[in-house]
């Protein structure tokens, strides 16, 4: 149960409360991720800036994020695990406190670059350092702790951003971050040890920086990053920037690629996916990342932008599917123990893409009930989900390797949710069209049906005191705001059974991931 053997002379820590000790940080920092979000209008009025240039401030921190993240596993190596946690902490809280004093757009997208620097390391960390707090057998109930951050900081992101903004100020959903960081700090320097059996390595020691290396993974996800931020507003190929940081982010990711596979210490060992379980469950990770991020971004939009919700009423409709994801976490981490994960794995998508095809039926005229009910549904399955691949990715990796391992595994879910929500965004766009134009076809006058329904609502506007012109100009704006409404819905309902089919491809990959083997394997993977 020891996240620290008694063998290196360090107190015996309840895995526990080291679990927790780092989550805290973890869920404050996926927490900025999305809180931001619903801010960007309030941003740039604030700071005379357009909201286009007010997407920097997303988009910085999402680029940091992306660089850092798979580059931990080598930074931990060269500082110590511990001291390198401490230090990114630090940075993001020191970047929070600037962000939060900012007073114009340059200064804040500076250091928001320097708080998603600070914050990419600590996911993968935060999960090394969970996964070693536990015995293996138990390891299940080490990525339920994990996952209640993962998952609950992005549902209930928007809701707590909105309700600062509206009712305090921009600033102060960077100045939360402060006291949570100095508890962070202060617990993680008493509860948090590195092990043993963490290899530490130094530049006098023989550690070479990797400064190829390192240059072609900073161009390839930082440009790749730009590219699915800001594709979409950009128009994709049809504007020079995209088809430029379109083709700097495939040469520099395709250049990493061959470069580190020849390293003999690369940055990022690429090697790691050769393990089976591990490479079957990243890219199950991608694919999590890709429908979990892009269907928390455009429910609220849907409720927003056709069903008339404020930005609060939206969040309360995500609000409950967290308390589900809270509740079941630990049900799933126990049962992780007597099923095998990718049971349960296979069980989780077959919920999640249920509540996929279940919102593809979404009309008009669908209620605050409903809306909640289908979230809470839906979450139901993301319990079930990152526990057994987590599971099902470590149960297997050697603990020397475990740093490494997680770096990999939590960009594949950050660039999956890029993907989603910026492929997701343009399809919705797209598909939107599609139905428009057909809906708009039949607004004719050949469609007797249509020409009957705007006579009776033109005489409906005249009889309340609109001129016989106005009242047709009126009646035709209403049939077309209808089309363009019903339009927009069923260009939604499009995208949620794309996601669902998209997730049901979890379930072959999940038949090909290594039975667990029970307690002897379990003994043997320490």
């Amino acid at each position: 149960m020891s996240s620290v053997p008694e063998a290196s002379g360090k107190p015996e820590i309840h895995p526990y409360i080291v679990a927790f000790t780092v989550v805290m940080a973890l869920f404050m920092e996926l927490l900025d991720s999305t809180v931001v979000n619903v801010s960007l209008p309030h941003i740039a009025g604030n700071l005379s800036s357009t909201t286009e240039e007010a997407t920097w401030v997303l988009t910085s921190y999402l680029v940091a994020n992306a660089i850092v993240l798979p580059l931990t596993g080598w930074f931990c190596s060269l500082f110590g695990r511990k001291r390198f946690y401490m230090i990114c902490v630090t940075i993001f809280t020191i970047s929070s406190l600037m962000c939060g004093l900012s007073t114009s757009l340059r200064s804040l997208v500076f250091f928001r670059i320097l708080q998603g620097a600070g914050g990419g390391a600590m996911q993968p960390i935060a999960q090394a350092i969970t996964v070693e707090s536990f015995p293996r057998k138990k390891l299940g109930m080490a990525m339920a702790i994990f996952s209640m951050g993962v998952v609950l900081a992005p549902i209930i992101g928007p809701t707590l951003g909105g309700w600062i903004t509206d009712d305090f100020s921009w600033h102060w959903i960077f100045l939360i971050n402060i006291p949570v960081g100095i508890v962070a700090l202060i617990l993680t320097s008493i509860f948090v040890h590195d092990p043993p059996f963490l290899e530490r390595k130094s530049l006098k020691g023989g550690l070479k920086i990797d400064y190829i290396g390192l240059g072609l993974i900073a161009l390839g996800l930082g440009f790749l990053q730009i590219t699915l931020d800001k594709g979409q507003l950009e128009d994709w190929l049809s504007s020079k920037f995209i088809v430029t940081t379109s083709i700097l982010a495939i040469v520099g990711i395709v250049a990493a690629i061959f470069w580190e596979l020849r390293q003999k210490d690369p940055i990022v060992d690429l090697r790691l996916l050769k393990n089976r379980n591990f490479g079957l469950a990243t890219f199950s990770m991608l694919l999590v990342g890709f429908v979990l991020y892009a269907s928390t971004m455009i429910l609220p939009l849907l409720l927003q932008t056709l069903l008339g919700y404020t930005a609060l009423l939206s969040g309360l409709v995500l609000s409950p599917g967290g308390l589900v994801v809270l509740f079941m976490a630990p049900v799933v981490g126990l049962l992780t123990q007597k099923v095998e994960a990718r049971w349960l794995l296979m069980f989780g998508v077959s919920v999640f893409a249920a509540s996929m095809f279940h919102m593809a039926s979404f009309n008009l005229n669908i209620d605050f009930t409903t809306a909640m009910t289908s979230r809470m549904f839906q979450s139901l399955g993301m319990a079930f989900l990152f526990i057994p691949i987590n599971t099902s990715a470590f149960y297997f990796v050697p603990q020397k390797d475990v740093n490494r391992s997680t770096g990999i595994i939590n960009l594949s879910r950050n660039i999956g949710g890029s993907l989603g929500i910026s492929l997701i965004a343009t399809m919705i766009s797209r598909r939107q069209q599609f139905h428009q134009s057909i809906l708009v076809s039949h607004l004719n006058p050949l469609n007797q049906v249509y020409q009957a329904s705007l006579a009776g609502t033109t005489q409906m506007l005249i009889a309340k005191g609109a001129n016989p012109v106005q009242a047709a100009a009126q009646a035709q704006g209403i049939f077309y705001g209808m089309a363009q409404r019903h339009a927009s819905m069923l260009a939604f309902a499009d995208a949620f059974w794309i996601m669902g089919i998209t997730f049901l491809l979890i379930i072959p990959l999940a038949f090909l991931m290594k039975k667990g083997m029970g307690h002897k394997t379990a003994v043997a993977a320490h």
